[in-house]
């Protein structure tokens, strides 16, 4: 096998839990019937579950991971009837991050390293960015690794946020610092393991020495290295919200491309492509072309009719927009290749790049008022001898050799501690909001003052007073 096909989807969630039947039955719409069944899975989940869950975490968060695990399960079942086994069920606060390796390769997973980091209020994990770094052990080479480093993220809201979506970038680059994993027995007993389990499955292949150390996002230091950033990115088409004027020029579906409603034109003014550009933020990453319309923010109205539509295998026949937010692409999957000299044009030098499969949007489900949006990409598992030659080039999308993509920021050497300190405050504030804000804790709160009335009444009656 000389490539590793993968398939990466962004979903958020608005804190509800999913239809696992309707999301697995329209799972892998955007591929091809003829596509073979990746080897892994990704998916990258904003606002999976409501505040109160997310920030306790645990046992309080399984129903909404097991929602996917079961969605996924069905989904592989019913397209090529393969079984898929569950490495990673992470996340922080809000955000969670899941991928899943076909079992036939599961034991080819030598180590996973995980980083966390909150850039939400007060550095908690309202939003946030939780990422997973795995050895992949090419089939017949025990010597030799593919470093793949996925990353689940939720940045700053609005349109007027865009000076602070930069910063939660940067603060993901300072302080998502990839930490050492374990290293578990080969064998792996297909997708029997219940979600309770350790959320990897690793090989008896050594995690090398290099993995021992604090990583960065950047530290991609072998020449078959790859990362994933999937997420609710919230870049917007606009730097203010919406007049009423504006309105009018919301995409529609069925305009000609020639028609200032075509998506086509809203998508010029992106946040995103222009920060990129502009060298602000996600520093040497790329994106595959896009040709879908904005993912984000569907009316109360479109969530209500999506389900009628997808169990009917109708398509709306218009786009309703909410009119206080301009339709964007909020939801977007980003990579970075660190492994072609791109001065080297020959066959040998194409075979070493990512290549986007699929770039599309899924359908809108009644659970979110965002589209989610997936990626299939094959990445090369075998460096050629060019490539060995150029260990410190990369290249840029118009084909001209650079140096290797370094840390746009270093470190923050107190990445941990802050972090220990904002899980602190999750914490508290989780208490709060499910005593406050879930139908659990609301009974708690008044099973505790009916029985201090109740103790009340009854020191009053022994007492005589």
């Amino acid at each position: 096998m000389d490539e590793l096909s993968l398939y990466i989807l962004t979903s958020n969630c608005a804190q509800n839990l999913i239809d696992v039947d309707l999301v697995a039955a329209h799972f892998f719409d955007v591929l091809p019937s003829s596509t073979p069944a990746p080897e892994l899975i990704v998916l990258s989940l904003q606002e999976l579950a409501p505040i109160a869950y997310s920030f306790l975490g645990g046992s309080y968060l399984l129903p909404y991971f097991n929602a996917f695990i079961k969605a996924v399960k069905q989904a592989t079942a019913k397209q090529w009837n393969e079984s898929y086994v569950n490495l990673v069920k992470d996340h922080i606060g809000m955000t969670g991050l899941m991928v899943f390796a076909r079992s036939d390769i599961a034991n080819r997973i030598s180590w996973i390293d995980t980083a966390h980091v909150g850039v939400g209020l007060q550095e908690m994990g309202n939003k946030g960015a939780v990422g997973a770094r795995l050895g992949y052990v090419v089939e017949g080479r025990q010597s030799q690794e593919v470093d793949l480093t996925f990353v689940a993220a939720h940045l700053a809201p609005m349109e007027n946020g865009l000076a602070q979506r930069n910063l939660d970038w940067q603060s993901i680059v300072e302080r998502l610092v990839f930490s050492h994993g374990q290293t578990l027995p080969r064998e792996v007993e297909g997708d029997n393991r219940s979600s309770d389990e350790s959320t990897s499955l690793l090989n008896e292949h050594a995690h090398s020495s290099s993995h021992h150390a604090q990583g960065s996002l950047y530290n991609l230091s072998a020449r078959n290295s790859y990362l994933f950033l999937a997420g609710d990115l919230n870049y917007r088409t606009s730097d203010t919200s919406p007049r009423k004027e504006d309105i009018l020029r919301f995409p529609k579906r069925n305009a000609d491309p020639s028609s200032p409603s075509h998506y086509s034109h809203l998508l010029k003014e992106d946040q995103l492509m222009r920060e990129m550009r502009a060298g602000r933020a996600f520093h040497g990453l790329s994106e595959a072309p896009i040709d879908f319309p904005p993912t984000y923010k569907f009316s109360d109205a479109a969530q209500q009719a999506a389900r009628q539509a997808l169990e009917n295998g109708d398509e709306d026949t218009e786009w309703k927009w909410s009119t206080h937010r301009w339709p964007s692409w909020c939801d977007r999957i980003l990579y970075l290749d660190n492994t072609a000299a791109s001065s080297d044009t020959s066959e040998a030098a194409a075979r070493r790049t990512i290549k986007p499969v699929v770039y599309n949007a899924l359908p809108l489900f009644p659970h979110s008022d965002h589209r989610p949006v997936a990626l299939a990409v094959s990445v090369p598992l075998r460096p050629t001898a060019a490539s060995v030659e150029a260990d410190h080039m990369v290249g840029d999308a118009n084909g001209t050799s650079k140096p290797e993509v370094l840390d746009p920021f270093a470190i923050d050497p107190t990445w941990r501690s802050r972090r220990d300190a904002a899980r602190r405050k999750e914490i508290v504030v989780g208490v709060l909001a499910y005593l406050g804000l879930t139908w659990e804790g609301n009974g708690m709160v008044l099973a505790s003052v009916v029985g201090l009335l109740g103790a009340w009444v009854v020191l009053r009656s022994i007492w005589g007073v």
